[in-house]
């Protein structure tokens, strides 16, 4: 039965949010989703997050924050207040006023787009789709996916986008581990399907963001997270070809960039590393790509950096190989010690991170490999099954490797225990010893 239009949802639904009444639900509890929620319950907003996770749910509705960004405090305080739950149950969706979709967006092994989580979220929220809904995707995506994917499943419910139901793109800027830039006051980019639906996503962040930046559609809005991690994926890709370069010509490449960045225009320094990490940056360009073939645009500093930049754990792999070599040794017997498997500095994520690759790579060169992290007690992803062991225990390896660049490790205890070391981060850039085999 097809939902009659009515002008005033707009207005009722824009007096609920403006007074905090609206009942806000977030798909998805992740790194984007928990934070999301978080947010809006503290100025007075009661959330629902909603997950197929039942251990998330259950420690989220006792109280207890699993996402490192997100105080265990607060999540308390929240949930004790009745501003914050979660449930497993989809069916809540007919009592909410606005719905954000965190949902993730992974890569098949193909390089494209897997879009389930998407149109699953998409179809459980069309079930229970009303007049006067707002409803975001956060989940990064190529550019129509709102517009082609998410509106024909909502309008199956007979409502009418900009009238009855308010739909809009707005892309997800979490940096985890990143102490001044959070959820709160990271500028939150918001493009609708119609004006009207612009409007309505503004006002909706507005109430518990800082800053709001409105764009003309959700093309648009979904574009610029791509163009955001393009630009870092590819610059950090020239940086490690530079590495390369450097290497073969016995040229210090941090040097180089330290010196470089002396220029006060025209210039931004990346660093290389052993490889590239995390959910967005080694996903989000390929996105781009993929749509792009689409259109019969061939992208190919996307796929050129991309090479580059899965060269890295290689080129890792190599560079401890003669690391060992130098030492009259070889990998195959040697025990190699990993500090830190996490994607990126201080954080718990190994999502996508080059650590796992260089362990593969070792492995299969006949190494035996341990690692620590004090973030990451074991790991268990792509074949992998390892326990983390104390740092200490891990100096007396043949090699020590330096992956993630922790805050937390103590770098002279790692200099003098270690009988070799291979570098990939410039941690011990203040220590100029022959042991010491940098990027």
């Amino acid at each position: 039965m097809l939902v009659t239009p009515h002008a005033s949802h707009f207005t009722e639904l824009a007096e609920k949010i403006r007074s905090k009444t609206a009942r806000v639900g977030v798909v998805g509890l992740g790194y984007v989703g928990l934070p999301l929620a978080v947010e809006f319950a503290k100025v007075g907003f009661h959330v629902t997050g909603i997950d197929l996770s039942v251990p998330k749910v259950t420690s989220l509705n006792d109280g207890v924050s699993y996402i490192q960004d997100v105080s265990q405090q607060e999540v308390r305080e929240l949930v004790e207040a009745g501003r914050l739950k979660a449930t497993t149950d989809f069916s809540v969706l007919r009592e909410l006023d606005t719905v954000n979709i965190c949902v993730p967006t992974p890569l098949r092994k193909t390089k494209d787009p897997d879009m389930a989580y998407v149109v699953a979220a998409s179809e459980e929220i069309g079930k229970y789709a009303h007049p006067g809904m707002l409803v975001i995707l956060e989940s990064t995506t190529y550019p129509g996916t709102t517009d082609e994917l998410v509106r024909p499943i909502i309008e199956k419910a007979g409502v009418e986008i900009g009238k009855d139901v308010f739909l809009c793109f707005s892309p997800e800027r979490v940096d985890p581990g990143n102490a001044k830039f959070q959820t709160k006051n990271i500028p939150k980019v918001v493009g609708g399907k119609t004006a009207a639906c612009t409007e309505m996503g503004v006002l909706f962040y507005q109430q518990a963001l800082e800053t709001v930046v409105a764009v003309s559609s959700t093309q648009v809005a979904e574009m610029v997270k791509l163009l955001e991690n393009t630009f870092r994926m590819i610059n950090i890709g020239l940086v490690n070809e530079m590495a390369l370069m450097c290497a073969r010509m016995n040229i210090d490449v941090w040097e180089v960039i330290e010196a470089a960045a002396t220029k006060p225009f025209g210039f931004m320094p990346f660093f290389p590393g052993p490889g590239l990490g995390g959910h967005c940056i080694p996903i989000d360009p390929f996105y781009l790509s993929w749509k792009s073939k689409q259109a019969g645009i061939e992208a190919r500093f996307i796929e050129l950096a991309g090479y580059i930049n899965g060269q890295m754990p290689h080129f890792v792999a190599d560079k401890i190989q003669a690391a060992l070599n130098d030492q009259s040794r070889a990998v195959k017997g040697s025990h190699v010690h990993i500090l830190g498997v996490a994607y990126k500095r201080d954080i718990d994520d190994v999502r996508e991170s080059p650590a796992l690759d260089i362990i593969h790579l070792l492995l299969q060169r006949g190494g035996r490999v341990t690692f620590s992290d004090p973030y990451v007690s074991d790991l268990h992803h792509d074949g992998l099954n390892m326990k983390a062991i104390p740092v200490e225990e891990g100096l007396g390896a043949d090699c020590v490797v330096i992956i993630t660049d922790h805050k937390v490790f103590d770098y002279q205890q790692i200099v003098d225990k270690s009988k070799l070391i291979v570098d990939t981060r410039n941690a011990l850039k203040e220590f100029r010893l022959e042991k010491i085999h940098r990027l």
